[in-house]
């Protein structure tokens, strides 16, 4: 049959799905294609009920190869790893030299490189592309964030400025983010951000609930005004959401009847390795990861909160009174001071990957893209794009003037959070390593001079000194003995 479409699609869970006819809908003739051939009928029929869109189905590869127009595009929607060269296998047997293969998912950076080689010794072109905004932002306009063959970018950049979110006075949620695996690198820290984020909204909840004896109903007011403010997100918005929803297997609230017990799928702990490797503190997003890993350890806590309470652990809690209405406003506060760090930190990783893979990656473009569509869509990301619009070098976003300032106006609240969350024995780890974070960054001298005194001492690591150049040893030992003697 002759190409009757512009692009293809293959994997059909409910975010290829969903992207699909999100494509579909922007006017652009889509072929799809899933190895189960079932989800093919089903996407087929959600097609024609979601307004008869131009989708086409195919239960063979060749035949949905053999629909696209040349050169053809095809957007793959599978699980990272071993099914994505499955995939790439099975189509490349049917593409011709020109042809570009996308990958959606969340795949690790080197893997879209290694594919992205071996595509190029047979003529194909390749792009990692991340996606944020869970199955809504697919249907209805998700971020993206390409990365790879120019080429490639420029043969569908119509179609992913049509289909990306779309936000007043900043454009589409999409740009070329840069070569190699910059893409799926830049999706990689989005997600580890997310993390932070939510890290720091349950620590939020924790203090209002436990400490301020705030109420579901409460805390749902709570998180609407915050919404309404420069804490305007998505995430404090399906929090205030949360908290609203009754549970419908019995009595209450169904946020009280969930298991404290968080998933994850990878993306924050590839973050964590990767900053470690860079040498980049990431202290917010490490504590969000550990914190998930605690939670993990269900019957465990369990059975220690037993423990001490035979152990004669007190609770610190019961005996409290606070000023609701104040300590509302310090906990705003808190948050928006630590989210401020955790995005410094996501950014300095980005920043100190593209110095290390020579990416040239644009900190405020990602600001920009970021705005609309994905996970941590924020209107605080405008304020961060102008910061690397004032000064695209800035070293730290915690020095840009107006954040800098708005910190130090939020820094005694934050304290008093912190202090009151460890004084009634709730953990806070995000809100607590963010302060640390920005106190040590903040400090022109720090402890570090004992600590590399000790490593000359065990280890004549050497040492600089800050009266005059070079590196210097010192035989600790030997004077410390002498004059003991």
């Amino acid at each position: 049959m002759a190409p009757v479409s512009r692009i293809g699609l293959s994997g059909l869970a409910v975010m290829g799905q969903n992207l699909a006819l999100n494509i579909a809908e922007k006017g652009f003739p889509i072929s799809v294609y899933n190895r189960t051939t079932s989800k093919v009928d089903e996407t087929v029929e959600r097609a024609k009920q979601e307004g008869n869109l131009p989708l086409y189905g195919f239960h063979d590869p060749e035949s949905f190869v053999n629909s696209i127009q040349k050169p053809r595009v095809i957007i793959m929607l599978v699980k990272a790893g071993a099914p994505v060269d499955q995939t790439i296998k099975t189509l490349s047997g049917y593409l011709e030299k020109g042809d570009c293969i996308i990958d959606g998912g969340n795949e690790w950076y080197e893997n879209t490189e290694r594919r992205e080689k071996a595509m190029a010794e047979l003529g194909l072109l390749y792009l990692g592309m991340g996606v944020s905004g869970g199955e809504e932002g697919a249907r209805h306009g998700p971020s993206l964030m390409p990365g790879g063959s120019f080429e490639a970018y420029k043969y569908i950049e119509d179609i992913l400025l049509k289909v990306a979110a779309q936000v007043p006075d900043s454009g589409p949620c999409v740009t070329y983010i840069g070569k190699g695996g910059s893409g799926n690198f830049v999706k990689m820290v989005h997600n580890g951000i997310e993390y932070g984020d939510m890290q720091l909204i349950a620590e939020a909840y924790d203090v209002l609930k436990s400490v301020g004896k705030l109420s579901n109903e409460e805390l749902r007011n709570v998180f609407s005004e915050w919404n309404k403010g420069e804490l305007l997100s998505f995430l404090i918005e399906i929090t205030a959401d949360i908290f609203s929803i009754k549970d419908d297997k019995g009595d209450g609230f169904l946020v009280d009847k969930v298991l404290d017990k968080t998933g994850m799928k990878g993306t924050g702990k590839w973050t964590v390795q990767q900053a470690a490797d860079l040498s980049v503190a990431a202290p917010t997003i490490a504590s969000s990861l550990d914190a998930r890993f605690l939670s993990g350890l269900k019957e465990e806590r369990v059975e220690a909160a037993k423990v001490f309470k035979s152990s004669g652990f007190e609770n610190v809690l019961s005996d409290q009174t606070v000023d609701k209405k104040k300590l509302i406003d310090d906990v705003r506060q808190a948050l928006y001071a630590s989210k401020i760090c955790s995005y410094a930190q996501g950014m300095n990783l980005i920043r100190a990957k593209s110095i290390e893979k020579g990416w040239d990656l644009k900190l405020g473009e990602l600001a920009r893209i970021w705005k609309g569509g994905c996970i941590i869509r924020a209107i605080f990301l405008d304020r961060i794009k102008k910061a690397y619009d004032r000064n695209a070098d800035l070293a730290n976003l915690l020095v840009d003037p107006e954040f800098a300032k708005e910190i130090v106006e939020r820094q005694s609240a934050w304290r008093r959070v912190v202090c009151l969350a460890i004084n009634s024995g709730i953990s806070t780890p995000g809100m607590s390593s963010s302060l640390a974070y920005f106190d040590s960054y903040r400090r022109d001298r720090l402890p570090a001079n004992l600590v590399q005194a000790q490593r000359d001492y065990f280890g004549a690591h050497t040492y600089e000194r800050i009266d005059t150049t070079g590196s210097f040893h010192t035989e600790w030992f030997k004077i410390a003995q002498q004059s003991k003697i």
